[in-house]
């Protein structure tokens, strides 16, 4: 896959407001400041398209970028640890619980995971989630420049363990672009 062009469309706070199901869309998903927004940015080469933040939380909606005019990729907000309400966080379950579960237009969820931690509950649950959905998904194991090459090593044999039914595991940096070609070959295979 080659991006030519990517744009901001819309954030979705409400099931009813999600746009027409006219392209197959890719699904970011991962805990809380995995680095979701950071590698949008990264595969598209617009830096503030997805707007970053060290602070975990910040994605509260769900946001559509529409890709060379026929693919959207789609942020959704993270899970585990936000400074938010339980109220807040119960009605984040409902909506990503109801788009993720029930969107047609779904091709692919990329879960993305910290490749320095190992997979926590909360992605294991994740995983279970898209396998009971039939949602094909892979993994993107982030922040790979911090890694020793032996600790890479490790880490995706880690997520190899307990991630059998992802269709494929890449370890990506979103500072130097490690990986961006394999992940967006990758996607080809979903579209």
């Amino acid at each position: 896959m080659k991006i030519t062009n990517a744009a901001f469309v819309r954030s979705v706070s409400d099931l009813s407001d999600l746009p027409e199901e006219s392209f197959p869309e890719i699904v970011f998903a991962g805990r809380s400041n995995v680095g979701k927004s950071s590698l949008l940015n990264s595969l598209t080469g617009r830096k503030g398209l997805a707007k970053t933040s060290s602070t975990p939380g910040k994605t509260r909606l769900i946001n559509y970028f529409l890709l060379n005019d026929n693919l959207y990729f789609v942020d959704i907000p993270g899970y585990g640890y936000a400074a938010v309400s339980h109220a807040e966080k119960d009605a984040w379950g409902r909506l990503l619980a109801g788009y993720v579960g029930d969107r047609a237009a779904i091709a692919l969820v990329v879960l993305l995971l910290d490749s320095r931690h190992p997979a926590m509950k909360s992605d294991r649950d994740m995983m279970d989630f898209l396998a009971y959905h039939d949602r094909p998904y892979g993994i993107v194991l982030t922040k790979d420049d911090k890694l020793t090459q032996k600790e890479r090593t490790h880490a995706k044999r880690a997520t190899e363990s307990c991630a059998m039914n992802a269709g494929f595991i890449v370890s990506y940096s979103s500072v130097s672009g490690k990986g961006k070609n394999e992940l967006l070959d990758h996607f080809d295979r979903y579209l």
